[in-house]
Protein backbone atom coordinates (compact mmCIF):
# COMPACT_ATOMS: atom_id res chain seq x y z
CA UNK A 1 0.00 0.00 0.00
CA UNK A 2 1.16 3.62 -0.50
CA UNK A 3 3.39 5.15 2.16
CA UNK A 4 1.79 7.64 4.53
CA UNK A 5 4.96 9.73 4.45
CA UNK A 6 4.94 10.22 0.69
CA UNK A 7 4.47 13.75 -0.57
CA UNK A 8 2.46 12.83 -3.63
CA UNK A 9 1.13 9.28 -3.26
CA UNK A 10 -2.44 9.19 -1.97
CA UNK A 11 -3.71 6.32 0.21
CA UNK A 12 -6.31 3.88 -0.94
CA UNK A 13 -9.79 4.75 0.38
CA UNK A 14 -9.50 2.95 3.72
CA UNK A 15 -5.75 3.23 4.39
CA UNK A 16 -6.13 6.54 6.20
CA UNK A 17 -8.03 4.93 9.06
CA UNK A 18 -4.83 3.68 10.73
CA UNK A 19 -2.56 6.47 9.57
CA UNK A 20 -0.87 8.87 11.99
CA UNK A 21 1.51 11.77 11.46
CA UNK A 22 3.71 14.43 13.00
CA UNK A 23 1.01 17.05 12.71
CA UNK A 24 -1.41 14.93 14.74
CA UNK A 25 1.13 14.38 17.50
CA UNK A 26 1.77 18.09 17.76
CA UNK A 27 -1.88 19.13 17.66
CA UNK A 28 -2.97 21.30 20.54
CA UNK A 29 -6.26 19.47 21.12
CA UNK A 30 -5.22 16.39 23.06
CA UNK A 31 -8.69 14.87 23.60
CA UNK A 32 -11.34 16.06 21.13
CA UNK A 33 -14.92 15.99 22.35
CA UNK A 34 -17.47 14.87 19.74
CA UNK A 35 -21.18 15.29 20.46
CA UNK A 36 -23.83 13.25 18.61
CA UNK A 37 -27.20 14.88 17.91
CA UNK A 38 -30.16 14.02 15.70
CA UNK A 39 -33.76 12.87 15.72
CA UNK A 40 -34.92 10.08 18.01
CA UNK A 41 -34.33 6.69 16.42
CA UNK A 42 -31.80 7.98 13.89
CA UNK A 43 -29.10 5.62 15.18
CA UNK A 44 -26.90 7.74 17.47
CA UNK A 45 -26.53 5.29 20.34
CA UNK A 46 -26.11 2.21 18.14
CA UNK A 47 -23.37 4.01 16.21
CA UNK A 48 -21.41 4.67 19.42
CA UNK A 49 -21.83 1.09 20.67
CA UNK A 50 -20.72 -0.23 17.29
CA UNK A 51 -17.49 1.77 17.13
CA UNK A 52 -16.60 1.10 20.76
CA UNK A 53 -17.33 -2.64 20.84
CA UNK A 54 -17.37 -3.83 17.20
CA UNK A 55 -20.85 -5.20 17.88
CA UNK A 56 -24.48 -4.25 17.33
CA UNK A 57 -27.17 -4.13 20.00
CA UNK A 58 -30.72 -4.26 18.71
CA UNK A 59 -32.05 -2.85 21.99
CA UNK A 60 -29.66 -0.13 23.07
CA UNK A 61 -30.09 2.02 26.17
CA UNK A 62 -31.74 5.40 25.48
CA UNK A 63 -28.60 7.48 26.14
CA UNK A 64 -25.06 6.24 26.76
CA UNK A 65 -22.63 7.78 29.26
CA UNK A 66 -19.53 9.42 27.74
CA UNK A 67 -17.53 6.92 25.68
CA UNK A 68 -13.77 7.22 25.12
CA UNK A 69 -11.92 5.74 22.16
CA UNK A 70 -8.35 5.07 23.35
CA UNK A 71 -5.33 6.94 22.03
CA UNK A 72 -4.23 3.98 19.90
CA UNK A 73 -7.62 3.51 18.22
CA UNK A 74 -6.59 5.36 15.07
CA UNK A 75 -2.88 5.00 15.68
CA UNK A 76 -2.29 8.73 16.12
CA UNK A 77 -1.95 8.95 19.90
CA UNK A 78 -5.10 11.03 20.44
CA UNK A 79 -8.05 9.71 22.46
CA UNK A 80 -11.57 10.72 21.43
CA UNK A 81 -14.46 11.38 23.81
CA UNK A 82 -17.92 10.70 22.34
CA UNK A 83 -21.03 12.21 23.93
CA UNK A 84 -24.49 10.73 23.31
CA UNK A 85 -27.55 12.98 23.64
CA UNK A 86 -31.31 12.73 23.94
CA UNK A 87 -33.57 14.57 21.50
CA UNK A 88 -36.45 14.71 23.98
CA UNK A 89 -37.85 18.16 24.62
CA UNK A 90 -37.29 17.87 28.37
CA UNK A 91 -33.58 17.22 27.74
CA UNK A 92 -33.10 20.18 25.41
CA UNK A 93 -31.14 22.34 27.84
CA UNK A 94 -28.64 19.53 28.43
CA UNK A 95 -28.30 18.95 24.69
CA UNK A 96 -27.53 22.64 24.16
CA UNK A 97 -24.93 22.57 26.93
CA UNK A 98 -23.21 19.54 25.40
CA UNK A 99 -23.19 21.16 21.95
CA UNK A 100 -21.60 24.34 23.31
CA UNK A 101 -18.71 22.35 24.79
CA UNK A 102 -18.17 20.21 21.67
CA UNK A 103 -15.10 20.30 19.44
CA UNK A 104 -17.14 18.71 16.65
CA UNK A 105 -20.76 17.71 16.07
CA UNK A 106 -21.96 14.46 14.49
CA UNK A 107 -25.47 15.11 13.17
CA UNK A 108 -27.31 11.87 12.38
CA UNK A 109 -30.29 10.93 10.26
CA UNK A 110 -31.75 7.54 9.33
CA UNK A 111 -31.19 6.47 5.72
CA UNK A 112 -34.58 4.78 5.66
CA UNK A 113 -36.51 7.77 7.06
CA UNK A 114 -36.70 10.74 4.69
CA UNK A 115 -38.11 13.03 7.38
CA UNK A 116 -34.98 12.70 9.54
CA UNK A 117 -32.85 13.76 6.56
CA UNK A 118 -35.14 16.72 5.83
CA UNK A 119 -34.83 17.86 9.44
CA UNK A 120 -31.05 18.06 9.13
CA UNK A 121 -31.48 21.33 7.22
CA UNK A 122 -34.94 22.39 8.38
CA UNK A 123 -34.25 22.08 12.12
CA UNK A 124 -30.88 20.83 13.36
CA UNK A 125 -28.43 23.00 11.42
CA UNK A 126 -30.43 26.22 12.03
CA UNK A 127 -30.71 25.25 15.70
CA UNK A 128 -26.94 24.87 16.03
CA UNK A 129 -26.52 28.35 14.58
CA UNK A 130 -29.20 29.74 16.87
CA UNK A 131 -27.42 28.56 20.02
CA UNK A 132 -24.07 29.84 18.74
CA UNK A 133 -22.27 26.56 18.05
CA UNK A 134 -19.35 27.21 15.68
CA UNK A 135 -17.55 23.89 15.30
CA UNK A 136 -17.25 21.44 12.37
CA UNK A 137 -20.33 19.34 11.66
CA UNK A 138 -20.20 15.80 10.26
CA UNK A 139 -23.56 14.77 8.76
CA UNK A 140 -24.00 11.00 9.11
CA UNK A 141 -26.65 8.79 7.58
CA UNK A 142 -27.16 5.74 9.82
CA UNK A 143 -28.90 2.45 8.97
CA UNK A 144 -27.37 2.27 5.50
CA UNK A 145 -28.39 -1.41 5.39
CA UNK A 146 -32.04 -0.27 5.28
CA UNK A 147 -31.58 2.18 2.38
CA UNK A 148 -33.58 1.37 -0.77
CA UNK A 149 -32.88 2.27 -4.39
CA UNK A 150 -35.86 4.63 -4.38
CA UNK A 151 -34.29 6.92 -1.78
CA UNK A 152 -32.40 10.02 -2.98
CA UNK A 153 -28.68 10.01 -3.77
CA UNK A 154 -26.62 11.36 -0.86
CA UNK A 155 -24.44 13.63 -2.99
CA UNK A 156 -27.36 15.23 -4.81
CA UNK A 157 -29.27 15.70 -1.59
CA UNK A 158 -26.43 17.14 0.48
CA UNK A 159 -24.73 19.34 -2.12
CA UNK A 160 -27.13 22.30 -1.76
CA UNK A 161 -27.20 21.92 2.03
CA UNK A 162 -23.38 21.98 2.20
CA UNK A 163 -23.32 25.12 0.04
CA UNK A 164 -25.65 26.85 2.50
CA UNK A 165 -24.08 25.51 5.70
CA UNK A 166 -20.31 25.89 5.39
CA UNK A 167 -19.82 24.38 8.84
CA UNK A 168 -20.50 20.92 7.37
CA UNK A 169 -17.10 19.28 7.07
CA UNK A 170 -18.22 16.10 5.32
CA UNK A 171 -21.15 13.73 4.86
CA UNK A 172 -21.00 9.96 5.16
CA UNK A 173 -23.42 7.04 5.43
CA UNK A 174 -22.83 3.99 7.61
CA UNK A 175 -24.35 0.85 9.06
CA UNK A 176 -23.82 -0.07 12.70
CA UNK A 177 -25.42 -3.46 12.02
CA UNK A 178 -23.07 -4.31 9.15
CA UNK A 179 -20.05 -2.44 10.54
CA UNK A 180 -19.85 -0.37 7.35
CA UNK A 181 -17.93 2.93 7.62
CA UNK A 182 -18.50 3.17 11.37
CA UNK A 183 -14.86 3.84 12.26
CA UNK A 184 -14.69 6.38 9.43
CA UNK A 185 -17.41 8.48 11.04
CA UNK A 186 -15.31 9.21 14.11
CA UNK A 187 -12.07 9.38 12.16
CA UNK A 188 -13.55 12.25 10.13
CA UNK A 189 -14.86 13.83 13.33
CA UNK A 190 -11.41 13.75 14.90
CA UNK A 191 -9.81 14.92 11.67
CA UNK A 192 -12.16 17.92 11.52
CA UNK A 193 -10.84 19.05 14.90
CA UNK A 194 -7.16 18.20 14.58
CA UNK A 195 -6.86 19.10 10.88
CA UNK A 196 -9.58 21.74 10.31
CA UNK A 197 -10.49 22.82 6.79
CA UNK A 198 -11.69 26.37 7.43
CA UNK A 199 -8.33 28.08 8.19
CA UNK A 200 -6.77 26.61 5.04
CA UNK A 201 -9.47 26.32 2.40
CA UNK A 202 -12.39 28.50 1.33
CA UNK A 203 -15.22 26.09 0.52
CA UNK A 204 -17.19 28.74 -1.36
CA UNK A 205 -14.43 29.76 -3.78
CA UNK A 206 -12.70 26.34 -3.68
CA UNK A 207 -9.31 28.00 -3.20
CA UNK A 208 -6.61 28.13 -0.54
CA UNK A 209 -7.06 31.05 1.82
CA UNK A 210 -4.67 34.02 1.45
CA UNK A 211 -3.04 33.42 4.83
CA UNK A 212 -2.32 29.81 3.88
CA UNK A 213 -0.83 30.90 0.55
CA UNK A 214 1.32 33.42 2.41
CA UNK A 215 2.59 30.75 4.80
CA UNK A 216 3.35 28.36 1.94
CA UNK A 217 5.28 31.11 0.19
CA UNK A 218 7.48 31.58 3.25
CA UNK A 219 7.99 27.82 3.49
CA UNK A 220 8.91 27.58 -0.19
CA UNK A 221 11.44 30.42 0.04
CA UNK A 222 13.00 28.96 3.18
CA UNK A 223 13.45 25.63 1.36
CA UNK A 224 14.84 27.25 -1.80
CA UNK A 225 18.39 27.49 -0.46
CA UNK A 226 20.06 28.50 -3.73
CA UNK A 227 17.39 31.16 -4.37
CA UNK A 228 16.82 30.12 -7.98
CA UNK A 229 13.03 30.19 -7.67
CA UNK A 230 12.58 26.41 -7.74
CA UNK A 231 13.03 23.43 -5.45
CA UNK A 232 15.69 21.09 -6.79
CA UNK A 233 15.43 17.35 -6.16
CA UNK A 234 17.71 17.73 -3.13
CA UNK A 235 15.73 20.69 -1.74
CA UNK A 236 12.46 18.85 -2.31
CA UNK A 237 13.79 15.85 -0.42
CA UNK A 238 15.00 18.03 2.45
CA UNK A 239 11.49 19.48 2.67
CA UNK A 240 10.04 15.96 2.59
CA UNK A 241 12.26 14.73 5.43
CA UNK A 242 11.53 17.78 7.59
CA UNK A 243 7.77 17.36 7.23
CA UNK A 244 7.26 13.61 6.92
CA UNK A 245 10.42 12.06 8.31
CA UNK A 246 11.34 10.05 5.20
CA UNK A 247 12.89 10.94 1.84
CA UNK A 248 11.30 10.36 -1.54
CA UNK A 249 12.76 7.73 -3.81
CA UNK A 250 14.16 9.04 -7.13
CA UNK A 251 11.19 7.58 -9.00
CA UNK A 252 8.84 9.34 -6.59
CA UNK A 253 10.53 12.69 -7.20
CA UNK A 254 10.02 12.16 -10.90
CA UNK A 255 6.39 11.28 -10.18
CA UNK A 256 5.84 14.46 -8.17
CA UNK A 257 7.09 16.66 -10.98
CA UNK A 258 5.12 14.72 -13.59
CA UNK A 259 1.88 15.15 -11.64
CA UNK A 260 2.49 18.89 -11.58
CA UNK A 261 3.76 19.24 -15.17
CA UNK A 262 0.79 17.31 -16.59
CA UNK A 263 -1.69 19.72 -14.99
CA UNK A 264 0.38 22.90 -14.75
CA UNK A 265 3.36 23.16 -17.13
CA UNK A 266 4.67 26.33 -15.45
CA UNK A 267 4.83 24.41 -12.15
CA UNK A 268 8.11 22.77 -13.17
CA UNK A 269 11.17 24.23 -14.91
CA UNK A 270 14.74 23.13 -15.57
CA UNK A 271 15.68 23.93 -11.94
CA UNK A 272 12.88 21.95 -10.33
CA UNK A 273 9.48 22.61 -8.73
CA UNK A 274 8.43 26.28 -8.92
CA UNK A 275 6.35 28.06 -6.29
CA UNK A 276 3.33 27.77 -8.59
CA UNK A 277 3.86 24.01 -8.71
CA UNK A 278 4.46 23.82 -4.95
CA UNK A 279 1.21 25.68 -4.34
CA UNK A 280 -0.61 23.42 -6.80
CA UNK A 281 0.55 20.27 -4.96
CA UNK A 282 -0.62 21.57 -1.58
CA UNK A 283 -3.96 22.65 -3.04
CA UNK A 284 -4.33 19.20 -4.63
CA UNK A 285 -4.05 17.47 -1.27
CA UNK A 286 -6.64 19.78 0.25
CA UNK A 287 -9.06 19.27 -2.64
CA UNK A 288 -8.72 15.49 -2.20
CA UNK A 289 -9.51 15.73 1.51
CA UNK A 290 -5.92 15.21 2.70
CA UNK A 291 -6.01 18.01 5.26
CA UNK A 292 -3.54 16.14 7.48
CA UNK A 293 -0.88 16.52 4.77
CA UNK A 294 -1.36 20.28 4.50
CA UNK A 295 -1.33 20.69 8.28
CA UNK A 296 1.80 18.54 8.60
CA UNK A 297 3.60 20.95 6.29
CA UNK A 298 2.38 24.07 8.11
CA UNK A 299 3.04 22.75 11.60
CA UNK A 300 6.47 21.46 10.65
CA UNK A 301 7.42 25.04 9.86
CA UNK A 302 6.06 26.47 13.12
CA UNK A 303 2.48 27.48 12.33
CA UNK A 304 -0.38 27.10 14.81
CA UNK A 305 -4.04 26.27 14.18
CA UNK A 306 -4.73 29.84 13.00
CA UNK A 307 -1.79 29.71 10.56
CA UNK A 308 0.26 32.09 12.64
CA UNK A 309 3.75 31.39 13.87
CA UNK A 310 3.65 29.78 17.30
CA UNK A 311 4.28 32.06 20.25
CA UNK A 312 7.18 29.94 21.49
CA UNK A 313 9.00 30.59 18.20
CA UNK A 314 8.36 34.32 18.18
CA UNK A 315 9.25 34.84 21.83
CA UNK A 316 12.40 32.71 21.70
CA UNK A 317 15.50 34.93 21.39
CA UNK A 318 17.28 32.07 19.60
CA UNK A 319 14.78 32.24 16.73
CA UNK A 320 16.58 30.61 13.80
CA UNK A 321 17.09 32.63 10.64
CA UNK A 322 19.24 32.37 7.56
CA UNK A 323 22.22 34.71 7.00
CA UNK A 324 20.14 36.77 4.56
CA UNK A 325 17.13 37.11 6.88
CA UNK A 326 16.40 39.92 9.33
CA UNK A 327 14.31 39.64 12.51
CA UNK A 328 12.32 42.86 12.75
CA UNK A 329 9.71 43.76 15.39
CA UNK A 330 6.50 45.52 14.42
CA UNK A 331 3.47 46.42 16.52
CA UNK A 332 0.49 45.34 14.50
CA UNK A 333 0.67 41.77 13.20
CA UNK A 334 1.54 38.15 13.87
CA UNK A 335 2.66 36.67 10.58
CA UNK A 336 5.45 36.53 8.04
CA UNK A 337 5.82 38.90 5.12
CA UNK A 338 8.10 37.77 2.37
CA UNK A 339 9.96 40.47 0.49
CA UNK A 340 12.17 39.63 -2.43
CA UNK A 341 14.83 42.20 -3.23
CA UNK A 342 16.61 41.10 -6.40
CA UNK A 343 17.99 37.64 -5.59
CA UNK A 344 17.97 38.37 -1.85
CA UNK A 345 15.05 37.42 0.38
CA UNK A 346 14.08 39.13 3.60
CA UNK A 347 11.70 37.40 6.02
CA UNK A 348 10.21 40.04 8.32
CA UNK A 349 8.64 38.56 11.44
CA UNK A 350 5.76 40.67 12.72
CA UNK A 351 5.36 40.32 16.48
CA UNK A 352 2.68 41.63 18.79
CA UNK A 353 4.73 43.50 21.38
CA UNK A 354 2.21 42.99 24.16
CA UNK A 355 2.34 39.23 23.67
CA UNK A 356 6.13 39.34 23.95
CA UNK A 357 6.05 41.39 27.16
CA UNK A 358 7.82 44.32 25.53
CA UNK A 359 7.08 47.86 26.62
CA UNK A 360 6.32 49.94 23.51
CA UNK A 361 8.12 52.93 25.05
CA UNK A 362 11.35 50.95 25.37
CA UNK A 363 11.50 49.97 21.66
Amino acid sequence: SPKSSSLFLLPYPNDHIKMGGAATRRARISNPRVVLIGDAGSGKTSLIISVASDSFQAKAVPVLPPTCLPANFYGDGIPLTIIDTSSRLEDRSKLEMECKTADAIVLTYACNKALTLARVSSYWLPELRRIGVKVPVIVVGCKLDLRTDEQPNLEKTMAPIMRKYKEIETCIECSALRQVQVAEVFYYSQKAVVHPTAPIFDQETQTLRPLCVRALKRIFINCDHDRDGALSDAELNEFQVKCFGAPLQPSEVVGVKKVVADKLPEGVNENGLTFTGFLFLNALFVERGRMETAWTVLRSFGYDDKIRLRDDLLQNPSFKRSPDQVLQVFIVCLWFDILQVGRKTLSCVHINLADCGVDRQSC
